[in-house]
């Protein structure tokens, strides 16, 4: 906890900070945990967290993040004027939440929501919380459904579960946590890093709420083959009648806002008629500063009424659904006015000059011959690659060094690269991976090419005094 060694440290303070008032300075000890006896002029305050934050990475070289870094001058300032809002009250903000309703239906139709259907959607702190949302929604549809077959849901023994590979993001162990769902996860393998649909259905039972199907891992950003999923659900479904329906939820957080672009033909989203649901995060692909979602559901039958609220909006009604009911309205405004800004021409455009950038790194890496890749950066915009075993040099100098070590060199020319242990079933290889976004220039592209090569001629010289394999993840946790 980042306030957990407080009591060791007893409140220790920061002395030396000079404050100027008329013409006297006046030198102040600041305690850290504890509020300040007087206050102090705007400036000084604002120097001494500008001073705190120093020794910290520079963000637009963060390889390891998907969150946007940058957006322009016009939208900084629009989120800024909006900070006050707050987007849950519908009533004392209509406008704002009209750009909300304008987001979900633009959403809804780049994912192809049936028109016939009664689609609905709402915006979130992030995918997190969409997630959060559409794991409920699936179990209290899962339990209303058993309960009409007479399947025991009162006692939950066993559990409800959920169906997801192992190469999930962390959000899908808290759902399961907070709302007592058993987490089942298929295994990938060191060839397949997504769902494996021959076994998939080996996980199902009568107590399964739903599967996931992830569109772009964070290991390694592939696609699970969401159609082939369909397919399966779809006979299971037709053999399966005296079971609850088997439905599924995409976690789109990298890709939902990538793929409609980049592959439109793509069959991912509700095209396919067992796809209930699907998130996202804004803050991703959606090129959006952190932290917004969305999450829209097929049809208002998918997400059961006991979960709606209804709020007062222009004299009406307006459904919600969020878990928060206190943030600032400035990321809705933000996603908005990229979806103005950019149109459906600019976001192609965005999306395929990110992916250019990132299929050059991907090319520069494998060149160096000393990695096996496992992403090139030539579909989602990520390089992922693990060290080759027994891996030389082209002159035949072996190398002794480990991903760990090619990390640490990175991070002395200030980029940020995590290396870590790919997910069950594959738990024995480590991989780096290079998240590329909108806000990598070419020009940083080359540069990073440059200083990645630069480290391993550095790190071939270099007298490795400690190259042991570590364990855990590195730094860098998603």
């Amino acid at each position: 906890m980042l306030y957990g060694e407080r009591n060791k440290q007893r409140l220790h303070h920061a002395r030396g900070l000079a404050i100027g008032i008329g013409q006297k300075k006046h030198q102040l000890e600041i305690p850290k945990y504890k509020l300040n006896k007087l206050s102090m002029p705007s400036e000084a305050a604002k120097g001494l967290i500008e001073s705190l934050l120093l020794d910290e990475g520079n963000s637009r070289m963060n390889m390891a993040t998907f969150c946007q870094t940058h957006m322009e001058k016009a939208a900084t300032e629009l989120m800024a004027e909006t900070l006050d809002k707050n987007a849950i009250d519908k009533s004392e903000y209509p406008q704002t939440a009209e750009l909300e309703n304008r987001c979900v239906n633009i959403l809804a139709d780049l994912w192809h929501a049936p028109k016939e259907g009664e689609y609905l959607g709402t915006s979130t702190v992030g995918s997190s919380e969409a997630c959060m949302l559409a794991g409920m929604a699936m179990k209290f549809r899962w339990r209303n459904q058993a309960r009409e077959m007479g399947i025991d849901v009162e006692t939950l023994k066993p559990r409800p579960n959920l169906v997801i590979s192992s190469a999930y993001q962390v959000c899908w162990e808290k759902f399961c946590v907070y709302w007592d769902v058993e987490l089942r996860t298929v295994p990938v393998t060191k060839d397949k890093l997504s769902l494996d649909l021959d076994h998939v259905l080996d996980y199902v039972d009568d107590h399964t709420i739903g599967i996931v199907g992830i569109q772009g891992t964070t290991y390694s950003g592939d696609y699970d083959n969401i159609k082939g999923l369909n397919a399966l659900v779809e006979e299971y479904n037709r053999t399966h009648t005296d079971r609850p329906q088997l439905v599924i939820h995409i976690d789109g957080a990298c890709g939902g806002m990538l793929t409609p672009f980049t592959e439109p033909e793509l069959q991912w989203d509700f095209r396919l008629p067992n796809v209930v649901s699907i998130s996202t995060s804004g803050h991703k692909y959606g090129l959006t500063y952190p932290g917004v979602g969305w999450i829209i559901w097929r049809d208002r039958e998918y997400l059961p009424e006991e979960l709606i609220f209804e709020v007062s909006y222009l004299g009406g009604e307006m459904p919600t659904m969020a878990i928060n009911f206190s943030r600032s309205a400035s990321q809705i405004v933000g996603q908005y006015y990229n979806f103005l800004r950019l149109g459906w021409e600019g976001y192609k455009l965005t999306h395929l000059k990110t992916q250019e950038n990132a299929s050059m790194i991907g090319d520069a890496i494998a060149e160096s011959g000393l990695f096996d890749m496992y992403n090139q950066g030539k579909r989602t915009p990520i390089v992922c690659y693990t060290l080759k075993k027994d891996a030389k040099y082209s002159d035949g100098t072996p190398v002794v060094w480990n991903l760990y070590d090619l990390s640490d060199r990175l991070q002395m020319h200030g980029w940020q690269v995590p290396a870590y242990p790919l997910p069950e079933g594959a738990e024995d290889v480590t991989v780096q991976r290079i998240v590329c976004r909108a806000d990598l220039t070419f020009t940083l592209t080359e540069a990073f090419i440059n200083d990645f090569q630069q480290c391993l001629e550095d790190l071939k010289e270099a007298h490795i005094l400690c190259n042991e394999k570590k364990s855990g993840r590195y730094g860098f946790t998603y």
